[in-house]
């Protein structure tokens, strides 16, 4: 089950105290951040903060708790495949840019596909490693839609690895979250690994 993100500190920083933060760094990295090119610098960083970590302020429970039972028997995978999400990396603040895969084998029950979407959003709008938002949205799931089974495989590019570091551009990384049946029986796991296919064969996959 996930645990509940601790609350922030009570004194969340003003705007005008970010944008003094985003000065500061601008003159650490040795330029003049009075300059014209640079002095509306630290408004658009703040701004595009807001957009970056939005889903601190979302509840990604709430976007699943509306569901349907109509379904006329239906109990076959439920899958949405190649959800594009940008996410940034915790250590490094960098982005990672990737891939979501999102299964289920619903138990009476389903949910709108574009709140499975949504709920990727969520998670990826925050600072993350990318094991732990794999697990965050299985769990999540399950949690909420109580499936048979839950699976989620995530492919990304951390250009905190590209960028940085030891540069290595065209890596990908790919982590996976099954539960409940997708976990216990293995043809159910091999038919949603066969839906996704093979990612290496896939074109431009993080475009």
């Amino acid at each position: 089950m996930n645990k509940p993100i601790p609350p922030i500190d009570k004194h969340k920083p003003t705007r005008a105290e970010a944008e003094a933060a985003i000065r500061t760094l601008i003159q650490w990295a040795g330029d003049d951040p009075d300059r014209e090119g640079l002095v509306d610098t630290p408004s658009r960083v703040v701004r595009s903060y807001e957009e970056f970590y939005q889903g601190y302020t979302a509840d990604p429970r709430a976007l699943l708790e509306r569901t349907f039972e109509e379904v006329e028997g239906y109990d076959e995978i439920v899958f949405l495949r190649d959800i594009r999400f940008e996410s940034h990396c915790e250590h490094h603040m960098a982005p990672i840019i990737g891939r979501a895969h999102v299964a289920y084998l619903p138990h009476q029950r389903v949910v709108g596909i574009s709140k499975l979407a949504r709920l990727i959003d969520v998670y990826s709008k925050r600072l993350q490693i990318q094991e732990k938002m794999t697990s965050q949205i299985a769990n999540t799931i399950n949690e909420i839609l109580q499936p048979k089974g839950t699976a989620v495989v995530i492919e990304a590019s951390h250009q905190c690895m590209t960028t940085r570091g030891v540069h290595k551009a065209g890596v990908s990384m790919v982590t996976s979250t099954m539960l409940g049946a997708f976990r216990e029986e293995p043809s159910t796991r091999r038919e949603f690994l066969a839906m996704i296919g093979n990612p290496v064969h896939r074109e431009a996959p993080f475009t």
